[in-house]
């Protein structure tokens, strides 16, 4: 297939679901054009990667003025400020034009992510409807980021996160609201993130799919190593730690669940590994048996030698990849209830999960005492992700939507109209 993607930042080892679409999409033997925006020197670098994946690669700057602009120019109107963050009009010039000049071999979709990336989807669709092109669009919403900041306003104990999701909550309900009824297909990571949308379409006969397209690990980079020992006594907590869900899953472990866990094993240490931790996430360094690491070489190694891998996640949307990765790297995971509406993984197998610190704690302490237990879940954690959440299947499924959203769209009559 001849596929345009427009993802509005740079995909890379960070952003894993945009970079592992691309990729096996293009292992696949599809050919992909990406329109996308870089912000800063090392994102810049980063295009250089995507090279080898991409028939033709469109990049254009995205600066902080740019995104503060946009948002200034948005907060009278009703619009939420992460549908214009991202908001290039010479990037959706460009890509409205690659469609039109293409017509000689035209592209069989245009894939867009996220929330950030919908008004360039706005911009396409309504470009072919003006033209009678029958050219499907799938928007990859990833996560509700309406529900996201519902569960953010309730839980995160930050002032300053919970008033902005409060007030970004009603623009973004109202956004998806119109955004569900508007595409030809709509992708999410997880259940129910897929509910939350359904939940606000319309009542029209004939509604656009909302299908669940899960996460994926690349397995070949996310292994077990066995000559690399596991550290005993040692909890590994991972993720992006500039993101307000994480900063709330760290803090939780470190101040309300590791205390419970010190009293029964006072020399377990934890690391919190991911970059950009804020200042209340590096505090926690001051703790000795606490390392906060920042940005590291290679998240695998800790992953590897973790004995556990915790992921007390207070609030979040979607699939956590944090866990996968960890349970593709041999890591037992703890964990609380949320993640299972994103992953189907066996609770008690595959996963052991708890809500509440002490009962958190109590799993903890009872599993860094039962090495058997860790090497039982170890094996059944890489087995579970190596059968449910490989990419190679997930970009199988994923174009066949693709295929499907064509074949829909040509059978309506009138397109031309």
């Amino acid at each position: 297939m001849k596929i345009l993607m427009v993802i509005p930042y740079v995909p890379n080892l960070v952003r894993i679901r945009p970079y592992n679409l691309l990729r096996f999409l293009a292992k696949s033997g599809h050919r992909i054009t990406l329109a996308t925006l870089w912000g800063n020197q090392q994102e810049y670098q980063d295009l250089a990667a995507l090279q080898p994946f991409c028939e033709r690669l469109i990049a254009l700057p995205l600066t902080r003025y740019r995104s503060l602009s946009n948002c200034l120019l948005a907060l009278p109107g009703r619009s939420p400020l992460q549908s214009v963050y991202c908001w290039n009009s010479t990037l959706a010039g460009q890509i409205n034009h690659l469609i039109e000049s293409a017509q000689d071999e035209p592209f069989d979709v245009v894939h867009v992510e996220h929330l950030r990336g919908a008004k360039y989807g706005i911009s396409i669709k309504n470009r072919l409807s003006q033209l009678g092109l029958p050219l499907p669009v799938v928007w990859d919403s990833v996560d509700s980021i309406s529900l996201l900041f519902r569960l953010a306003a309730k839980e995160n104990k930050q002032l300053l996160t919970r008033l902005m999701t409060k007030f970004e909550t009603g623009r973004t309900e109202r956004y998806e609201k119109k955004l569900v009824d508007f595409f030809d297909h709509i992708l999410v990571t997880s259940a129910n993130d897929r509910q939350a949308l359904l939940d606000f379409q319309g009542n029209a006969l004939v509604k656009p799919p909302i299908s669940v397209i899960p996460n994926g690990v690349d397995l070949e980079y996310f292994q077990m190593d066995p000559n690399l020992p596991r550290e005993p006594g040692t909890i590994v907590i991972s993720g992006k730690m500039s993101y307000h869900a994480n900063v709330a899953m760290a803090l939780y472990l470190v101040n309300e669940i590791m205390p419970l866990v010190w009293q029964h094993k006072p020399d377990t240490r934890v690391a919190v590994v991911g970059k950009d931790p804020p200042a209340t996430v590096r505090k926690l360094g001051e703790d000795r048996r606490v390392e906060v690491t920042g940005t590291v070489p290679d998240l695998r190694i800790y992953l590897q030698r973790a004995t556990i891998a915790a992921a007390p996640i207070r609030y979040g949307a979607g699939i956590q990849n944090k866990v996968l990765e960890a349970m593709a790297c041999g890591a037992p995971v703890v964990a609380t209830s949320g993640i299972l509406s994103g992953i189907h993984a066996q609770a008690g197998k595959e996963i052991l999960v708890a809500d509440d610190a002490h009962s958190f704690a109590a799993i903890l302490v009872n599993l860094l005492s039962d090495p058997e237990k860790q090497k039982e879940m170890s094996r059944a954690g890489r087995k579970y992700v190596e059968t449910y959440h490989n990419w190679d299947e997930i970009c199988r499924k994923l174009t066949q939507i693709y295929t499907e959203a064509g074949e829909r769209l040509r059978k309506q009559p009138n397109l031309a109209k």
